[in-house]
C-alpha cells in the first residue's frame, strides 16, 4: 500500500519554497545523468561532479528531469566511507522563485532556448516555394 495522499501532497509543497538561506555543506547543484538505484551525478557550480542520493521521503514522489536543479547536503554523509558524497535536500521544481535569491550560483545562467537569428538570412517559414522564374533571376 503506498503512502497517504497528505504526505506525498506535503512533500510536494515543501519542495516549491525555496528556504531563506543554505546552512553550510548545502549548495545547489545541476543533475547531469541519473546513476539507477535512486543515485544521481550532479555538477556543483564550481564545475565539480559528485554522487547523491535520493532520499526516501522524495521517491516515487517528486521525479528529477536531467537539466534539474537540486539541494544537496555535502555534509549528510561525512561519517561515512562510501562513494557518496552528499543528499539531495530539496528539488527545485519553481525555478523562476529559486533564482530570485541571493544563494542561487552565478554560474547556473539561463539560457536562451532559441538562439538570436539576427546573423542568419530571412526565414523562409510560411512562405511559397519560388517560382521558377524568380530562381532564374536571384542566380
Amino acid at each position: 500500500m503506498g503512502r497517504p495522499r497528505r504526505n506525498l501532497l506535503a512533500t510536494a509543497e515543501e519542495t516549491l519554497t525555496p528556504p531563506a538561506s543554505l546552512s553550510d555543506g548545502q549548495s545547489i547543484a545541476r543533475v547531469v545523468k541519473a546513476e539507477g538505484k535512486n543515485l544521481y551525478s550532479v555538477k556543483l557550480p564550481l564545475d565539480k561532479s559528485i554522487l547523491v542520493e535520493l532520499p526516501s521521503r522524495f521517491r516515487s514522489t517528486i521525479w528529477i528531469k536531467r537539466g534539474g536543479y537540486v539541494l544537496v547536503d555535502t555534509n549528510a554523509f561525512n561519517g561515512r566511507d562510501n562513494k557518496l558524497d552528499g543528499e539531495i535536500v530539496n528539488v527545485i521544481r519553481d525555478e523562476k522563485q529559486w533564482r530570485k535569491e541571493t544563494y542561487w550560483p552565478k554560474e547556473f545562467v539561463k539560457k536562451l532556448s532559441y538562439p538570436s537569428a539576427s546573423d542568419e538570412e530571412e526565414s523562409v517559414v510560411g512562405k511559397m516555394p519560388p517560382t521558377s522564374s524568380e530562381s532564374d533571376t536571384d542566380s
